[in-house]
């Protein structure tokens, strides 16, 4: 019924829990919502698509653009940088566009100084450590020194659960994505979003004085 700002969404979990799983599965599923590409330092794995899954750059890239003022939030996760960049975010949030952000803790902590109001954080868990590690083993990418890195890593990912505004346990990818679609229907009428809000009261308060007069 009424404009409103959209929300940054952000997604982070220990490396296998699912986030992006749910992340693909939500932009399929509502067309309103675009996807913040990441820009990275890691290698592109053999079916992701340079501009579509990441921003592939080298460190050197990575660092001028970093230098440049370029990126909104950068971090450093196993060996790897990760920024997202800061081109047509606010642009996107203005005309009522959601932007669904699926970073680390890192990532999301450094938003969180300067875009706080307009983020709606959740942080995916997985359902116990050994299902965790099944899906990283099961992804057939990663060896197992990378395996074991994510796995410690993972140590201090968990200790930042209390940083989100929501935590879902993803046992089931269907119901972890339906959870987070109701999660981003309430973000979207809370009151704060809905920018032409007052000018709709007043015109309700005069409404109601033509007819008290």
């Amino acid at each position: 019924m009424f404009q409103r700002r959209g929300i940054m969404l952000i997604l982070s979990s220990p490396s296998g829990a699912g986030k992006t799983s749910i992340s693909r599965a939500i932009l399929r599923q509502d067309e309103n919502i675009q996807l913040s590409v990441s820009v990275t330092t890691r290698p592109k794995r053999a079916n992701e698509v340079d501009g579509v899954d990441y921003h592939f750059k080298t460190v050197d890239e990575f660092t001028q653009m970093r230098e440049a003022g370029k990126l909104l939030e950068w971090a450093e996760v196993h060996g790897n940088f990760y920024a997202t960049p800061k081109a047509h975010i606010d642009e996107l949030l203005a005309a009522g566009k959601d932007v669904l952000f699926d970073i680390d803790y890192q990532g999301a902590l450094q938003l969180y100084d300067t875009c706080r109001p307009d983020i709606v954080g959740i942080f995916v868990l997985p359902p116990t450590i050994k299902e965790l590690k099944h899906r990283l083993e099961r992804r057939a990418d990663d060896n197992k020194d990378v395996i074991n890195r994510r796995l410690k890593t993972a140590r201090q990912e968990l200790l930042e659960w209390d940083k989100y505004d929501y935590v879902i346990v993803n046992n089931d990818l269907d119901n972890s994505c339906a959870l987070v679609t109701e999660i981003i229907g309430a973000a979207r009428i809370s009151r704060s979003r809905q920018t032409d809000l007052p000018k709709f009261i007043n015109s309700l308060q005069d409404e109601l004085e033509s007819i008290l007069q």
